[in-house]
């Protein structure tokens, strides 16, 4: 049980935690986004063929002579069942299969046609020119796509063109958001004196959108002891990983930690050394993960990026999912007093990271046109203009 902590020591914490990911076949047409769970094996060579790789005539290179009589055309799509007599050439397009006998392709372009001759300089041309061999690009058994690895458009048409129509990949954790505060109310409804517009609701459901979760069950706990632990209970059921939004601090409705210890959730650590979001709680009950983020909008974004985001990209299969920040010059001298990491929104223009103003906790105006977070350590209290800083971007 950790208490207070400092940024560095609770990401090794969540860092090192193990997770039991189990993996789920997908159709290939639902899979982008994902990360496969093992490596995929062409199942095939590929081409499959030799095969044309211009539209011009095919001909066994070391027969004598720069003439060729034209017996036959070979289309895309058709197998030739013949063997090209010697000194003959065929007709041949993109794509279609070479006939036996043949072994060099002489593009359209560099041909002189006479009738049912053609002619061209053998001095311009290799043995083999313009011919896609079978197993070229992959032999069968061969491994094409590693493990790990996040399947793109680009992956998609290479295991498509295998033949290959479900891939296994990392399964998608079920997530829960508890919102707390009987002061938040959603949208579409007038305002009350006293009462906020629910924002964390739709900023985390859209975050989790972009990491390619979706689904999210959304709770609301009223803030009575028994109806917050209640609400837990629930929710723990239904997910892999839990978040709660406010509640977490030390005030006299806050009873989301003593509900997760209700509940059998063990307290990785609680308060971390850092601004916004330093009452930022983590645990774990079995298999599950659960953050109890702070309350106020911008304190939830910053710790969500820092801390649950690569909890889930892990997860999920990302092995960059820890990766480290860019470092990129700062456009401004900044100085802070408090013994605490700063986590500060900034935007990139012309390769510097500007701080942005608004920096409180409640501000969300700068979160409108952030690309990302600039990180000011705990022992550093002033930066200079132009020196490098850690940036995280969205």
């Amino acid at each position: 049980m950790k208490e207070f902590i400092g940024v560095s020591e609770a990401k090794i914490l969540l860092k090192n935690l193990p997770i039991t990911r189990v993996p789920i076949r997908l159709p290939l047409a639902e899979s982008l986004g994902k990360f496969t769970y093992s490596a995929i094996l062409a199942p095939m060579d590929v081409p499959s063929f030799d095969n044309s790789g211009m539209d011009g005539y095919a001909l066994a290179f070391d027969d004598s002579g720069e003439g060729r009589e034209v017996v036959d055309v070979v289309p895309a799509g058709a197998m030739p069942d013949f063997v090209l007599p010697q000194g003959k050439a065929v007709r041949i397009f993109t794509g279609a299969p070479v006939p036996k006998g043949a072994d060099t392709v002489i593009q359209q372009e560099q041909i002189e046609r006479t009738g049912d001759m053609v002619f061209f300089d053998a001095e311009h041309f290799a043995k083999g020119a313009n011919v896609r061999k079978q197993g070229a690009q992959c032999r069968k058994g061969s491994e094409v796509v590693a493990s790990g690895t996040q399947i793109t458009p680009g992956t998609i048409g290479l295991l498509a063109s295998l033949g290959i129509q479900e891939v296994e990949v990392f399964s998608i954790p079920k997530i829960s958001l508890i919102l707390t505060g009987d002061e938040i109310i959603d949208l579409g409804y007038a305002l009350q004196p006293g009462q906020i517009y629910n924002a964390n609701g739709p900023a985390l459901s859209a975050y989790l959108e972009l990491l390619g979760i979706s689904g999210l069950r959304v709770f609301k706990a009223k803030d009575e002891p028994e109806e917050v632990t209640r609400v837990v209970a629930e929710a723990l059921e239904a997910s892999d990983i839990l978040l709660l939004t406010g509640g977490i601090s030390v005030g006299d409705y806050d009873f989301v930690k003593d509900s997760l210890h209700q509940n059998g959730v063990e307290q990785l650590f609680y308060k971390v050394k850092q601004r916004p979001g330093k009452p930022l709680f983590a645990g774990k009950k079995g298999d599950k993960l659960v953050f109890a983020l702070p309350g106020n909008p911008a304190s939830v974004l910053s710790c969500f990026m820092q801390y649950v985001k690569p909890c889930m990209q892990h997860w999920m299969g990302n092995p960059a999912a820890w990766r480290s920040p860019q470092y990129l010059p700062i456009a401004r001298d900044f100085d802070k007093q408090a013994d605490l990491t700063f986590f500060l929104k900034a935007k990139v223009e012309s390769g510097r990271v500007v701080l942005l103003p608004g920096q409180e906790s409640f501000n969300l105006l700068p979160f409108g046109v952030a690309d990302g977070l600039v990180e000011v350590p705990q022992d550093q209290n002033h930066v200079e203009e132009a020196s490098l800083v850690a940036f995280y971007p969205w």
